[in-house]
């Protein structure tokens, strides 16, 4: 097991930029340079991270999606990882944006969308801001932002399992927690948040380094700090409001049913705000990381929905 102490000394071009069957590049979009693992050909499936992660959670996904024919490509958010921590720009409209930029900057049309946590809420909105660019939308762990709006303020339970969020409302001190003891809280909530399938010591030390990386605890909670401190304010108003635009395409929703942070009640509501076909899938004795604890469960019931012709049913 990989020395957590190390992770100081280890370069982040290592770290986030890991050999395997991936091929890692940059690419301008929105303003910015967005670092992207690519694997496969085909139609262009998009990997969107959740925190406290980055595009390396969904290693096991690129692998499987590229052998049943698509082009797989995790990015990484703004802020995060190999891409570019800019000053401003992390509201989720403007995330957005930099998701559907850096669809064009790979030359494609459109693509399928999957995001997970943080990468979910981004997901639903690249989906009801440029839906052009959308052809299909995969969402786990994260209800559509009104539907989360609606939790976080209205339902007591969703607002203690979101206490992390408020948490993160504090100057300073969630970015010095974040990286205190080489990330031991990462870990930490990682742990916590999982179901009995944990993700393994290698992907827990991963993530504990890459938080370490100058700069990533501030810019990765810095979306969730826009998300409550607009809730009252024009811009967070007007961007709920424009999230009333129904989703026009298909829409897959995973959660698991063991999920402490976001309750499976508050994500099962979300497809009041899609008008395509919607389907729910909850996966039985997993936590908030799906993906990682049941890789095989995940990715296979995501392969068979893209593949459908019929996703309705």
């Amino acid at each position: 097991m990989t020395d957590p102490a190390a992770s100081s000394a280890q370069q982040p071009a290592s770290l986030v930029r890991p050999d395997g069957p991936w091929t890692h590049r940059d690419v301008a979009a929105n303003g910015a340079r967005f670092h992207i693992a690519e694997l496969g050909d085909g139609p262009l499936v998009m990997f969107l991270h959740g925190f406290p992660q980055f595009w390396w959670t969904w290693r096991h996904q690129l692998e499987a999606l590229a052998d049943a024919g698509f082009r797989a490509v995790a990015m990484d958010l703004r802020g995060v990882g190999g891409s570019d921590r800019t000053p401003r720009g992390y509201d989720p409209a403007n995330l957005a944006l930099d998701v559907t930029g850096v669809i064009r900057s790979l030359g494609e049309p459109d693509a399928a969308l999957v995001g997970h946590d943080l990468g979910g809420y981004l997901a639903w909105t690249a989906a009801a801001m440029r839906p052009k660019l959308v052809r299909r939308l995969a969402v786990a762990s994260m209800p559509h932002p009104r539907r989360w709006r609606s939790a976080m303020l209205s339902d007591v339970k969703q607002t203690r399992a979101g206490s992390y969020i408020w948490g993160f409302q504090r100057p300073w001190v969630p970015e010095r927690r974040l990286t205190a003891d080489d990330g031991a809280l990462v870990a930490e909530l990682i742990r916590d948040w999982s179901g009995p399938r944990l993700p393994d010591d290698k992907a827990v030390e991963t993530y504990r380094a890459a938080m370490c990386i100058p700069s990533t605890a501030h810019c990765s909670v810095e979306p969730y700090r826009w998300m409550v401190r607009s809730m009252a304010r024009p811009d967070g108003i007007q961007f709920n409001r424009r999230m009333k635009r129904p989703v026009r395409v298909p829409t897959l929703h995973l959660h698991g049913s063991l999920d402490p942070v976001m309750r499976t009640r508050s994500a099962a509501g979300s497809g009041e705000y899609v008008e395509a076909p919607y389907r729910w899938r909850l996966f039985d004795g997993l936590g908030h990381f799906p993906h990682e604890e049941d890789p095989v469960a995940f990715s296979t019931e995501l392969i068979n929905w893209l593949k459908d012709p019929e996703p309705d049913r």
